[in-house]
């Protein structure tokens, strides 16, 4: 009777910690809030002399240090553009070359998207439509698309140095955030504006207006940052920029020639000499035209190349194809890249504590008092154009601010208008370039300048004055809502609007027009109900069918990221055998199934941490027991 009795088992209800009830729950805490960069270190006050002459070198030195990371940092972006336009710049060349494609608006802003990803600068490929645009090959028209798609290709450098910052959640929700509210206002802006000017021609006809109306002389475009980096860059390679431009303008001589500049110093000889011509019509002028027996001269200026010095880079004797050195320095310069930004971001961790976090992240995101509080936002913009300006790259700037947005420092309703103005900043380096340009391509380059610069200014009109009208903001925080649950979200992002769906557009303009509208039109329309259905799903249900109320009528896969996830769990767990990356992997898994169950486990009533540790002994010895108890023979 007792053995029955105590044989079996009592079942008691779990009983809960009284800690959650005053413990605030984390789940309610805006994963937007600035997070506070607390200094665990001694205080100032508490150091002696010695003390407090030690941290002013410790912190000295690493002020040198994260300014010569910082210099490393913009080298290795330098040295990566020249490795794109290594590895893919003669086939952007050839890109360029097929006017018949370049007809099309939306396949024009995709071939601009296309080629400033492969030579990984907007300077770059803006340069070569100038030059397409002065020979006479490409129209101001037809440029206007490119000169937008090139605004959008510029804006993948900084999305990518989001993705080194994944390895922690809260860092890489805002990080990636600040980094793709630039490219949401690229394609905002041109999703408006594209259709407007092939409706109008609102950018051809205000630029062409200012450029009639003012009679604009050429200057020099300054060297500002480039005094500094050259030093290095140009001691590894040089690449001489008229092969691509004349790729495109169809010189036959420009593809066989190498990327790699070999003569730093030539020497051009004109001299008046006889030429033989096919015939009289082939003569310079009648009078300096004569026939002797069956052939046909003339006098013509013949100039002669001659070189005098060669560069002093580490490649200009190296017997190696343009596309081997460009993979060489791809690999080089990434892997420089994201050892600095590594660096960078320890630094800034270590650096930026206590009082200095404080004032630094006051002066960054503090408005001015009311009722000048809109002010800021516009101030913004200007030191993003100014800095911009000062390193003449908006890749450079962006990529900088993108790490400081991670680690807290920077908010990203702050990050917008600097991204804003990163914007404008580029496009007054390419007018100030274009007015460097000879007299007879002034027009025409500094025309296509002023599209750029008048394209952003219009986003900027469109999408920043009203509050309620920054949607990149909104868009940008979603995003990074998504990428801290889905890490492996980021890359889909990336290859799928930077590569996929430009090359999809490509392919279906090369199939004409009839295809590119009659597959194009159906998709445009399905996203437009689907974007339309969400927002009433969200703000007005009841004008919605019961059916349409929510997407539960379709398969899971087709509504929700978690069936992908662990298809994504799966490829890792079998491809990677590292063990940290499973432990990665699971700690995701486990922190989506917290967020999706909104809420996480009850402790138990063992407020005592010797009591818990107590109870985890005897749990284990129990299942000790157990799997001897089912092993035993």
């Amino acid at each position: 009777m007792y053995s029955g009795f105590l044989s079996a088992e009592v079942k008691a209800s779990p009983a809960h910690s009284t800690v959650a009830l005053i413990e605030e729950d984390p789940g309610d805490a805006d994963p937007w809030d600035m997070p506070e960069l607390k200094d665990t270190g001694v205080p100032w006050s508490a150091l002696d002399t010695r003390g407090k002459v030690l941290r002013v070198l410790v912190s000295v030195g690493k002020l040198v240090l994260l300014l010569g990371f910082l210099y490393m940092f913009i080298c290795s972006l330098d040295i990566l553009s020249s490795a794109f336009q290594l590895v893919g710049g003669k086939a952007a060349g050839d890109i360029f070359q097929d006017n018949s494609v370049l007809s099309n608006p939306l396949a024009g802003l995709v071939i601009g998207v296309l080629v400033t990803l492969l030579v990984q600068s907007s300077s770059t490929s803006s340069s070569i439509v100038v030059s397409m645009v002065s020979s006479g090959l490409l129209t101001v028209q037809l440029a206007v698309p490119i000169i937008m798609g090139t605004n959008i290709g510029t804006s993948v450098t900084n999305t990518l140095v989001a993705m080194t910052q994944a390895g922690d959640r809260r860092t890489f929700r805002r990080a990636f955030a600040g980094a793709t509210v630039h490219d949401f206002f690229n394609w905002l802006s041109v999703l408006v504006l594209l259709p407007l000017e092939v409706a109008t021609g609102y950018l051809y006809v205000v630029t062409k207006l200012l450029i009639d109306s003012f009679k604009i002389q050429s200057g020099e475009a300054p060297d500002l940052l480039n005094v500094i980096t050259d030093i290095l860059t140009e001691s590894i390679i040089q690449l001489d920029q008229s092969v691509i431009s004349g790729i495109a303008t169809g010189d036959p001589e420009a593809k066989n020639k190498s990327l790699v500049k070999i003569w730093c110093q030539t020497f051009t000889n004109t001299t008046l000499m006889n030429v033989t011509v096919p015939g009289p019509e082939n003569c310079t002028s009648p009078s300096l035209c004569w026939v002797d027996g069956n052939n046909t001269i003339t006098l013509k200026n013949i100039s002669e190349i001659y070189n005098v010095k060669k560069c002093d880079h580490l490649f200009v004797n190296v017997d190696l194809p343009d596309l081997a050195i460009g993979l060489i320095l791809l690999a080089l310069s990434l892997l420089v890249l994201c050892s600095c930004l590594i660096l960078i971001v320890k630094l800034l961790n270590s650096m930026l504590k206590g009082q200095v976090a404080a004032v630094i992240k006051k002066i960054l995101n503090t408005d001015f008092p009311f009722p000048f509080g809109w002010v800021t936002g516009y101030i913004a913009i200007l030191v993003g154009a100014g800095m911009t300006f000062i390193v003449q790259s908006s890749s450079v700037f962006t990529s900088a601010i993108t790490p400081l947005v991670g680690i807290g420092v920077i908010s990203i309703e702050r990050a917008y208008p600097l991204s804003l103005g990163s914007n404008i900043g580029t496009t007054t380096t390419a007018i100030l370039a274009a007015m460097a340009s000879p007299g007879d391509t002034l027009a025409n380059a500094l025309q296509i300048a002023l599209v750029h610069f008048l394209f952003n200014i219009s986003g900027i009109i469109l999408w920043y004055p009203i509050p309620f009208t920054r949607l990149p903001i909104r868009l940008a925080k979603g995003l990074g809502n998504i990428t801290a649950s889905y890490r492996w979200f980021a890359a889909v992002y990336i290859v799928c609007c930077f590569f996929v769906l430009p090359l999809f557009v490509f392919s279906l303009s090369l199939a004409g027009w009839q295809v590119l509208v009659g597959v194009g039109a159906p998709l445009l329309l399905m996203l437009i109900i689907i974007i339309v259905i969400n927002v009433l799903q969200k703000r007005r249900p009841g004008c919605l069918p019961a059916a349409l109320r929510s997407w539960d009528f379709l398969p899971l896969w087709a509504h929700s990221l978690a069936p992908w996830d662990k298809v994504v769990g799966v490829c890792t767990a079998k491809c990677c055998c590292c063990c940290k990356c499973c432990q990665v992997t699971a700690d995701d898994q486990e922190h989506r199934e917290s967020v999706e169950n909104n809420g996480k486990p009850h402790a138990e009533v063992y407020d005592n941490p010797a009591m818990s540790a107590e109870k985890e002994v005897e749990n284990e010895i129990q299942i000790e027991l157990k799997i001897l108890k089912m092993t035993r023979l």
